[in-house]
């Protein structure tokens, strides 16, 4: 039969997302779970494909708002639910669901597309690079001590139900996504997603918590934790596993650390997903009993390259002739000339001689200022023309902070 894409239907959804779950090993099972995605599907801006009455291809976006450099939020098409039945690979059916998600995230006006990606492999050959890092670690709490900043013993600890707090929460969330690059600006409805905990990480753990820092009725920070109690022959090691955390300054989030430390009959805190520059690996007296791990995090390509250099600030001024090469969007081939610094940026085409070579794929894994472009040059990812260029847009690409995905989509 003929293979055939169409926009989502609101009737075929739990069709479509039966083929989305079967893609990803049944992983989205529950009707708990199923009725969260399905509110936060934007159908009109899914696909699926079909081959007689089957669904065998699946994509779905989100709108999001991404902060970048400089403190804006960005526009940026998220990339989700990606799937082709396994009787239906190596027929281009993934490829053309590409290029109508980013022709339709072009036509929305998002000058961004970003994802997290199941297979890192298989998204470069789209343009996208990695754009963020992030970080885990197994504390072991027997073995480290927390070296305390000053005013950690004015700050309050109060433990709740996270759906009492939840307002609060994500008031406080709301603040610092201007703070950080890299963080998305949650749409109405991705406050009940915080809150979910799937049925593999529920198993064997109790309810899911919410510990608040607060100094004179002023929140500070909060974590979102669930106890795994464990006993061995020696006695108790059981594990908290930290889901969320957020601080607005030093001694909130040292308080918080120190709570999470020490909850008793537990022997380890787990962290996932953190930022590279988390503070736990200064208070702590010993990190290699916190086993660092560095992972990728969010993938991110520009849809449109001069409005999306144009929509971040840049640490120190730059200007820059960027040679841009980009065979599956070729509207951005080309030459763009880079006038930027602290207060904006400019990003325009010019046929002035080039200074730096790149692919699309490095522009978008130095957007947020994580990756450098002088390490990228080192690997034979992008050509200095003009001695002198690469040390300076480098600096200037550069972000005080780490970027950081603080959850997914």
């Amino acid at each position: 039969m003929t293979i055939e894409l169409r926009v989502l239907d609101e009737a075929d959804w739990e069709t479509w997302f039966s083929t989305v779950s079967w893609a990803f090993g049944g992983a989205f099972g529950s009707d708990e779970e199923r009725a969260l995605w399905r509110s936060l599907t934007e159908t009109e801006r899914s696909i699926g494909v079909w081959d007689g009455d089957r669904v065998v291809g699946t994509a779905g976006t989100f709108s999001l708002g991404l902060s970048v450099p400089g403190g804006a939020v960005v526009p940026a098409g998220g990339l989700t639910m990606v799937g082709v039945a396994p009787t239906h690979r190596r027929r281009g059916i993934l490829r053309r669901m590409m290029r109508q998600q980013l022709d339709d995230v072009r036509a929305a006006g998002e000058p961004l597309a970003v994802l997290t990606a199941s297979e890192p492999s298989i998204y470069g050959r789209f343009g996208y690079g990695t754009a963020t890092w992030e970080l885990s670690a197994e504390i072991e709490t027997r073995d480290v001590r927390l070296s305390a900043p000053p005013g950690i013993d004015e700050v309050e600890i109060r433990v709740a139900d996270p759906a009492d707090v939840l307002d609060a929460c994500e008031e406080l969330y709301a603040r610092q996504v201007p703070l950080r690059p890299g963080m998305l600006a949650r749409r109405p409805g991705w406050e009940r997603a915080a809150l979910w905990v799937a049925p593999d990480v529920r198993a064997g753990a109790a309810p899911q918590l919410c510990v608040l820092a607060e100094r004179d009725g002023e929140l500070l920070g909060y974590a979102r934790y669930l106890t795994r109690p464990s006993w061995q022959p020696s006695g108790p090691d059981g594990t908290v596993q930290v889901r969320d955390l957020q601080a607005t300054e030093p001694a909130g989030y040292a308080a918080l650390l120190r709570y999470l430390l020490d909850i008793d009959l537990m022997s380890t805190v787990a962290l996932a997903r953190r930022p590279v520059d988390e503070p736990f690996t200064q208070l702590l007296s010993d990190v290699r009993r916190c086993d660092l791990r560095v992972r990728d995090g969010l993938y991110l390509r520009p849809v449109e390259v001069g409005p999306a250099l144009a929509a971040r600030r840049y640490a120190t001024d730059v200007e820059v002739v960027l040679e841009v090469t980009d065979a599956f969007c070729p509207w951005n081939e080309g030459r763009w000339r880079l006038s930027g610094g602290p207060e904006g940026a400019v990003c325009e085409r010019t046929a002035d001689p080039a200074e730096l070579a790149l692919t699309v794929n490095e522009v978008g894994a130095a957007y947020l200022g994580g990756v450098s472009l002088s390490a990228l040059a080192a690997a034979g990812r992008v050509r200095e023309l003009r001695p002198g260029a690469l040390g300076a847009a480098a600096t200037a690409f550069g972000s005080p902070v780490a970027p950081w995905l603080s959850h997914g989509f």
